[in-house]
């Protein structure tokens, strides 16, 4: 299986990395990215770029699966931006690889048309127009994300809350297991689907554990 990983150096992204660079069944894996991810690996390739809307001199054919873990948080922005990260650009990747691969792209636990919420809005038609569009399209909805293996966020202000959390999540996931997953499971749970699909094209957290 052939794979292309977006926004691999993000929380999500690395443990999806490391899972699919992990897997036996996984021979390539293409990271679209802007900054190096540092990993250095057989089966690792990197491409840099500045603008993920133009795809004219990167080829996304000939892939099984692109997970799209990119994203940013919508604090401090506006619709306007935070429709250009969380709609365009993973609807540019969504149109760019073969129409019958698998397209994950992680949205959030929350999300809905309806929502008050204009994260929630925005990703909510993300959801619905890949879905729409490709086969084989899915939105994972992660819920509380516990980062392992040395997966750290980009953002220092989640790193503080995460340091702090730490010795809290063997509680929260006894106590309320299906709000709760870890990079390492959510990377697993994405391959599989790739592998297999699934019943439904929304993934719920239950669903990524």
């Amino acid at each position: 299986m052939k794979v292309i990983i977006f926004g691999a150096t993000g929380m999500v992204g690395q443990g999806v990395l490391r899972e699919s660079l992990l897997a036996a069944d996984v021979e390539e894996v293409l990271a679209v990215v802007r900054t190096p991810t540092g990993v250095r690996h057989p089966k690792l390739r990197e491409v840099r770029t500045d603008d993920f809307t133009d795809f004219t001199t990167i080829s996304l054919k000939g892939y099984d699966a692109c997970f799209y873990c990119l994203g940013v948080s919508s604090v401090g922005m506006d619709e306007a931006a935070y429709t250009r990260v969380s709609y365009e650009l993973p609807m540019a990747a969504a149109r760019a690889v073969d129409h019958d691969a698998c397209f994950i792209y992680v949205s959030g636990a929350g999300t809905s048309a309806t929502s008050r919420q204009m994260w929630a809005r925005v990703k909510a038609r993300t959801e619905r127009e890949i879905i729409e569009l490709l086969p084989n399209g899915y939105a994972a909805r992660p819920g509380i994300i516990q980062p392992t293996h040395g997966v750290r966020s980009k953002t220092r202000l989640y790193n503080a809350i995460y340091t702090v959390a730490e010795p809290l999540f063997p509680l929260v996931e006894r106590v309320a297991p299906k709000y709760v997953t870890s990079t390492d499971r959510l990377g697993r749970a994405m391959l599989q689907v790739a592998r297999v699909g699934f019943p439904r094209h929304i993934l719920e957290n239950a669903d990524l554990r």
